[in-house]
C-alpha cells in the first residue's frame, strides 16, 4: 500500500500561466498538478517546461502533493520534461496522460528512474485513464510498475474516445436516459455515463493499493453540479477529484469530509465495538443495525478524509 496522502482536491494549473500557478500554490487545494499537456498551446510548450521547473523550485507549496502532467508518450518532448524536472525535490509525481500500454509505462518508469538519480524519495507515476483502450487495460496498468501510485479518470477525453455526445466535461449527455413504456407514462430516468468507468478504475486502484482520483466537473461556475459530482465520487470511495478552478476547491473538499452526523455515528460504533470486544464479542447492534469489524474498517477510511479542514 502507498503511504496515506490527502488528495481530496487536485487542482489543475497550466504551467505557462504564472499567475494561475502562483494562485494554485497559495490555494487550499490538497494537491496541484502543473499541466504541460492539453492546457498549453504548442507554441508555449518549451516555455511551460521552464516555468514549471522554476515554480517547483521557488514557490512555497506547503504540504500539498505537487505533480506535473507530462505530454503524451509519443511527444518529442516527454523525455526532456522528465529529465528537466525529475531531480527537483519538491516534485512528488508525474501524471501520465492517455495511459494505455504497459510497455509505455515501463519506458517512462525507466526514464524517471534515470532522471531522478539520488533523490531520497522516487518521483511517482499517476496514470490518467482517458481512452477506451486505457480502460480495458486498467487492471494491468494498475499493477505494472512500482512507481505507479494513483489512477485518474480523464472524463472529457474518455467521453470523446467512446463517441459520447457529452455537452460538458464530466456530465452525461442529455439524451442518455431510460424511457419507460406507455404503461408508466414513458417515465424518463437519467443515466450516468461515468458509472462504469469510475467503478472499474476504482476497483483496479483498490486491488493494487493505489489512489483513485475522479475527473473534473467542467461546469465550474455551477456550484450545484460541482457538489453533486464530488459527492458521487466521495460516496463511491474515491480519494479525491480533480478541480479546474479555485471556486471548486471548498465545495469539492467538503464533499469528502465526513459530516458531524457521520462523525457522531462513527464514535458510537467505535465505543460499542470496544465494549463488545471486552465482552469477547466481535459484532454489536448500534441504532438497530448490526456492525462488525468491516464497519470499523469503513469508519477508519472515512475519518482519514477529515484531515486539515
Amino acid at each position: 500500500m502507498t503511504a496515506p496522502r490527502l488528495t481530496r482536491t487536485y487542482l489543475a494549473a497550466p504551467a505557462h500561466r504564472a499567475r494561475l500557478v502562483q494562485n494554485a500554490a497559495a490555494s487550499a487545494a490538497d494537491a496541484v498538478f502543473l499541466d504541460l499537456e492539453d492546457a498549453v498551446p504548442p507554441a508555449e510548450k518549451a516555455a511551460a517546461l521552464e516555468a514549471a521547473a522554476t515554480a517547483l523550485a521557488t514557490h512555497d507549496w506547503g504540504s500539498k502533493t505537487v505533480a506535473v502532467r507530462l505530454n503524451a508518450i509519443d511527444s518529442p518532448s516527454i523525455q526532456e520534461e522528465i529529465g528537466r524536472l525529475g531531480r527537483i525535490r519538491r516534485l512528488d509525481a508525474f501524471i501520465i496522460p492517455k495511459a494505455e500500454a504497459v510497455a509505455d509505462v515501463a519506458k517512462i518508469s525507466d526514464w524517471i528512474t534515470e532522471a531522478t538519480g539520488s533523490r531520497d524519495a522516487p518521483v511517482e507515476m499517476e496514470l490518467l485513464i482517458e481512452t477506451a483502450r486505457g480502460l480495458i487495460n486498467v487492471e494491468t496498468l494498475a499493477g505494472c510498475d512500482s512507481l505507479v501510485t494513483g489512477l485518474h479518470l480523464g472524463v472529457g477525453d474518455f467521453a470523446a474516445s467512446i463517441g459520447a455526445r457529452s455537452a460538458e466535461i464530466g456530465a452525461s449527455p442529455p439524451g442518455y436516459r431510460h424511457v419507460g413504456g406507455a404503461a408508466d407514462g414513458h417515465r424518463e430516468t437519467p443515466l450516468d455515463l461515468f458509472a462504469y468507468p469510475m467503478m472499474r478504475l476504482l476497483v483496479a486502484a483498490r486491488a493494487f493499493g493505489l489512489r483513485a482520483i475522479d475527473g473534473p466537473c467542467g461546469a465550474f461556475r455551477d456550484a450545484v453540479a460541482t457538489e453533486a459530482a464530488a459527492r458521487k465520487a466521495a460516496a463511491m470511495g474515491f480519494d479525491g477529484k480533480q478541480v479546474i478552478h479555485p471556486t471548486q476547491i471548498e465545495i469539492t473538499r467538503d464533499a469528502f469530509i465526513p459530516s458531524d452526523e457521520e462523525l457522531a455515528n462513527a464514535q458510537r460504533v467505535i465505543a460499542a465495538m470496544e465494549e463488545e470486544e471486552r465482552n469477547g464479542q466481535a459484532a454489536v447492534t448500534v441504532d438497530g443495525k448490526m456492525v462488525d469489524y468491516a464497519n470499523l474498517r469503513m469508519i477508519k477510511r472515512l475519518l482519514s478524509f477529515k484531515g486539515q479542514m
